[in-house]
């Protein structure tokens, strides 16, 4: 069975950061995904997921000021002292909250950036960061994310973060793959997702092509194809649990399609990952 996870960094926006824990468990979640968890202390976050039941599924490693357009600096020359001081705190926060996944942002190429030199650079971090964690039970995930939403992001391709895996070459580095961003760069959901399945920690779902909810748009996220997701009846089953305002509330029972089949190449594996909710907040 999928674990399913709320992320509270995109839904739930219409209450304060540390109710949202609560409203996710209320609408059947068993676990939480954040983007950034640094704006409450720790201590009081893992609270909320004990009183509440919840499992913290993922979050990031700070990833610098975005109001400056950083976005990590994994893959930044001159700014390893930044993604270790980044890397210590993303593990205090993961050892509080129990948290077994952590997203390594990899950052913007500048204008002019020698690429080479960022991939060295991101290579020989990432080198460290999964040498710090070998012994840890931690799982390292890296997220190719599209140009069209965040144009100039050093991960943008499957294929080169798969690459990049593979260079490390630490067991516990896998890929965190989003099925939007996929849709958007790469296409071809079916195929992909059966390939590179053995690399996934994590899975993250929103309607295309505005990051809607799931059953929005293209709908491919859900579906891929009948036989990839037994898409019509999970498609149904979304659309019944999410409300007028936009708020996802899905309960395990929403994707057992996933694993009715487990001869099927990709239903056989999809039930130890957590599948993500992650959509825009139209409520305003």
């Amino acid at each position: 069975m999928p674990k399913l996870a709320a992320n509270l960094s995109w839904i739930y926006q219409e209450v304060p950061f540390l109710q949202r824990f609560g409203a996710a468990a209320a609408h059947g979640f068993k676990a939480v995904e954040i983007l950034f968890p640094y704006e409450a202390p720790a201590a009081d976050i893992a609270a909320e997921l004990k009183k509440h039941g919840l499992t913290q599924a993922l979050f990031n490693l700070p990833a610098g000021d975005a109001t400056k357009g950083e976005r990590g600096f994994a893959a930044l020359p001159g700014r390893e002292a930044d993604f270790s001081a980044a890397l210590d705190k993303a593990l205090d926060y993961a050892k509080v909250l129990d948290c077994r996944t952590l997203h390594v942002m990899s950052g913007m190429i500048a204008p002019g950036a020698d690429v080479k030199a960022m991939h060295r650079t991101f290579v020989s971090n990432l080198r460290m960061a999964c040498d710090r964690t070998a012994k840890s039970g931690l799982t390292l995930v890296l997220e190719p994310i599209n140009h069209r939403d965040i144009p100039g992001y050093f991960t943008n391709t499957t294929a080169q973060v798969e690459a990049i895996i593979r260079e490390v070459g630490a067991p516990h580095l896998k890929l965190q793959l989003d099925l939007y961003h996929l849709q958007v760069t790469e296409g071809d959901l079916q195929k992909r997702t059966e390939r590179l399945f053995p690399l996934t920690a994590h899975v993250q779902i929103a309607g295309n092509p505005d990051r809607n909810e799931p059953d929005i748009g293209e709908k491919l996220e859900l579906q891929l194809s009948n036989d990839l997701l037994s898409g019509s009846a999970l498609l149904s089953e979304v659309r019944r649990l999410t409300d007028a305002a936009g708020v996802v509330r899905v309960t395990k029972a929403a994707l057992s399609a996933l694993t009715q089949d487990k001869s099927h190449p990709v239903r056989g594996k999809v039930h130890d990952h957590f599948v993500s909710f992650r959509v825009r907040d139209h409520s305003a």
